[in-house]
């Protein structure tokens, strides 16, 4: 197949070898680059209800193999393993309990939806979309990996002070607890994904609306709750500062693999890599 342009020249080893020869090419292409037909069933779905469904059956995939992994390393580890690599540092006990940061903390779970409405509505960012998603199940499966194999229970919870909690930051905090068991320590799957979804946001938002002011306002915000979001993992005693080193480092080495992806749509558009992949 010929690469159609050529500054795609420059990187057809790289990007364009899966549709080359998907036989020969190495285990980083075929993991970030489009899994041959495993999307063909909800490509073949995207124009119903006017791109909603599209959007929502990516949630419905999300749920079963982001959120399922992630939920069953979990009670796995809090019912069955126990530590075996404790990663608290004196300072993890010295940084101060901060009660309203539970609620940037909470945020995370905005970041899903708010991803899917800001997606475009046309091939290249459902590609896009549909990419970016594999990137998120795989770094979910890497974490889980180091949460069931070095499991490490996160031990902080003693310093929280439940009854100066408002309405608001209990209901929060006893939605957190009950949910997500003390586990999963490292690194931080919290911080990996936030990343993932505020750069690819980003990327959309300075493509699609650039110069907009409610755009640039929307990404200055976006990446504000992302800092917060980093500190309150630390101040809601929900991590240990080494989750957030080492949650930081994948989800940045998550991004920088999946530009081979996004830079494939870009030359090629998202139609033809569709079709190469066998989606149509």
């Amino acid at each position: 197949m010929r690469c159609p342009t050529k500054s795609c020249d420059s990187f057809a080893g790289l990007a364009w070898a899966p549709y080359m020869d998907w036989g020969q090419s190495d285990l980083h292409h075929r993991l970030v680059l489009p899994w041959r037909g495993f999307w063909r069933s909800t490509w073949s779905r995207r124009e119903l209800l006017n791109g909603h469904w599209f959007r929502f059956e990516i949630f419905l995939l999300g749920l079963l193999f982001v959120a399922v992994p992630y939920f069953a390393s979990n009670n796995i580890a809090a019912h069955y393993l126990g530590t075996v690599w404790d990663p608290e540092m004196w300072l993890d006990r010295e940084i101060p309990v901060i009660n309203w940061m539970i609620i940037p903390y909470a945020a995370l779970y905005l970041f899903y939806p708010a991803t899917l409405v800001v997606s475009p509505r046309h091939d290249r960012g459902r590609a896009e979309l549909v990419l970016a998603m594999q990137t998120l199940i795989l770094a979910t499966l890497f974490c889980s990996f180091f949460f069931l194999v070095f499991p490490a229970e996160i031990d902080l919870r003693d310093q929280l002070d439940l009854d100066s909690l408002t309405d608001l930051e209990s209901s929060l905090f006893g939605f957190i607890h009950f949910s997500d068991n003390p586990w999963n320590a490292w690194p931080s799957l919290h911080i990996v994904h936030s990343y993932i979804l505020a750069r690819l946001m980003t990327h959309w938002l300075s493509r699609e609306h650039e110069g907009k002011p409610l755009a640039r306002a929307f990404v200055v915000l976006l990446w504000v709750e992302y800092a917060l979001l980093c500190i309150s993992i630390l101040t809601t005693k929900q991590h240990y500062l080494f989750d957030l080193v080492t949650g930081l480092a994948v989800g940045m080495v998550a991004w920088r693999l999946f530009q081979p992806a996004l830079e494939l749509v870009a030359s090629d558009g998202g139609g033809q890599v569709a079709e190469d992949a066998g989606w149509t």
